[in-house]
């Protein structure tokens, strides 16, 4: 079984961000990453990202608010952050606390500096095919992995199961535009294991540690896991368990090392693109 590793693929985005970056002057991009409360997840995430976005030429400024922090009082601030011009994207990490309107602060957001595509206008544009929305980093991840692993996906049948709109709902669509035909499995599928062996690509994406098995697992199918969990032992690991699964699957993204990494290259990504059609807004504003 081929071990699908994230390094690899994050590298070559990397190419693909100093092509972009030699033609925006001026200014290195720079990302604000707002955090509310100090989770250790998004505390965890955040510095993944500085550290990703640092490596690939690019800056961040974090902007770390009280969990407590008012609804209305929140809103003042992030939209001072939207409309702050030495800010080229945004990274809202959620989920929100409660007495935050998260699906107004998604609203509010400027499309153009929306690196995770929480944007209604973003999701819009990913559904409808539409090559200049930002989709969310992890759907993306996905597609950079399959591509830069040289595994085809035009024609196969590829099997999603997680129904969120931060993966199983975009990379739906993102997958249907390489012209895979695809399947979303959910907590309500029938008979979840036989609908998993019908596809060629499976891609787990449903949160829960270890649920998938190598018995879910299609004889050559390649396996691409995003599930970042906690085990009992304290240590990540994703929604697929490893036993077994190299005799069946013909190659497995691990966790950690596979698709994470991706994610924020991916991220670092779009920041770069985000900036270089500012530029290029302003430079047809001027002519």
């Amino acid at each position: 079984m081929r071990i699908l590793k994230g390094a690899e693929i994050s590298a070559e985005i990397k190419k693909q961000v100093q092509e972009i970056l030699a033609s925006v002057s001026g200014h290195a991009p720079m990302a604000a990453i707002v955090r509310v409360g100090e989770k250790p997840d998004d505390i965890s995430y955040e510095k993944g990202a500085q550290k990703k976005l640092a490596a690939f030429g690019l800056t961040s400024q974090s902007y770390v608010f009280p969990e407590t922090i008012p609804d209305e009082e929140f809103r003042r601030e992030f939209a001072k952050i939207n409309e702050d011009k030495a800010v080229d994207g945004i990274l809202l990490l959620r989920p929100l606390p409660k007495q935050i309107d998260e699906k107004a602060v998604e609203r509010m957001i400027r499309p153009e500096k929306d690196l995770d595509g929480i944007s209604p206008i973003n999701s819009a544009k990913v559904f409808a095919g539409e090559a200049d929305g930002f989709a969310p980093c992890t759907a993306e991840a996905v597609i950079e992995v399959l591509k830069g692993a040289g595994i085809a996906i035009e024609g196969r049948r590829a099997v999603i199961v997680g129904r969120s709109m931060v993966v199983g709902r975009p990379l739906s669509m993102l997958l249907l535009k390489e012209n895979a035909t695809v399947t979303i499995c959910h907590t309500r599928t029938r008979d979840l294991k036989a609908v998993c062996k019908e596809g060629d690509i499976l891609i787990a994406a449903a949160g829960k540690a270890g649920m998938l098995t190598a018995e879910y697992v299609a004889e050559g199918a390649v396996v691409i896991d995003v599930g970042i969990n906690v085990d009992a032992d304290g240590h990540l690991c994703g929604d697929v368990k490893w036993d077994g699964l190299e005799d069946v699957a013909s190659a497995a993204t691990p966790v950690p090392g596979g698709v994470g990494g991706v994610t924020t290259a991916v991220l670092a990504k779009h920041l770069a693109l985000a900036a270089l059609r500012k530029q290029e807004k302003g430079s047809t504003a001027g002519a």
